[in-house]
């Protein structure tokens, strides 16, 4: 699987793609705690108290995992991940 990482979550990866070893039939969870093993820095900014943060939206294929089963939302092959911090701009 492959998170999408925007904004200064992708500055604090090195990248705006990063790739898990999290498979289809694994949850939406196991992918993000791939990725945070795979880059710690990224934990500070994505968790509180230890659940992802209020203002970081997890999506799947577009939609907020939270419109789903949240983080225990089963992974299909082909599906994209991504994190999306508050962004403001003018």
């Amino acid at each position: 699987m492959e998170w999408k990482l925007f904004a200064d979550l992708a500055e604090i990866a090195g990248d705006r793609v990063v790739a898990v070893d999290t498979d289809p039939g694994e949850t939406v969870g196991d992918a993000l705690g791939d990725l945070l093993e795979a880059h710690p820095g990224l934990r500070d900014r994505v968790l509180d108290d230890g659940e992802v943060a209020d203002h970081i939206n997890v999506l799947r294929n577009g939609s907020n995992v939270h419109h789903d089963d949240g983080m225990e939302t089963r992974l299909e092959a082909g599906d994209e991940l991504a994190l999306f911090p508050p962004v403001s701009g003018g």
